[in-house]
């Protein structure tokens, strides 16, 4: 098993939990850098799906992305359900909402304090994050 260690490998990270959720249409994606306010993790990585077929596509894009890669998950819960699917890849960890399931948690308000990159829905894939993440 592969655990991310360095901050090159973390964005790395980062950047395929990303362009793996943009490949499954992910909706309202946002990358949060938490590193300053978190013992547990650097960034997480929340996103949308319109149904709870589509939130369980996603989480399955990532994991199996991140296989290829020789990343292991630490812990993945609620892919049963596909209402809320959280992945914890150690310094990354992703959270993926049905859309009315997200609007309940707010999960950005709780971290609106950490910088923050928002990808637009109709970018198909990014290559670097933003200064500051």
């Amino acid at each position: 098993m592969i655990v991310v260690t360095n901050k090159s490998d973390t964005k790395k990270t980062v950047l395929k939990c990303t362009n793996a959720a943009l490949d499954k249409k992910a909706k309202n994606l946002i990358i949060l850098k938490v590193k300053e306010l978190s013992s547990f993790t650097d960034y997480f990585i929340i996103c949308s799906g319109t149904s709870d077929r589509q939130v369980k596509g996603i989480a399955a894009s990532i994991e199996e992305t991140l296989k290829k890669s020789g990343i292991q998950p630490l812990g993945i819960e609620g892919e049963n359900t596909g209402n809320w699917v959280l992945m914890d890849y150690g310094d990354v960890i992703i959270h993926i909402f049905y859309e009315p399931t997200r609007e309940f948690y707010d999960l950005e308000r709780l971290w609106s304090d950490v910088p923050s990159m928002s990808v637009n829905e109709d970018i198909d894939k990014i290559t670097s994050l933003n200064d500051g993440m």
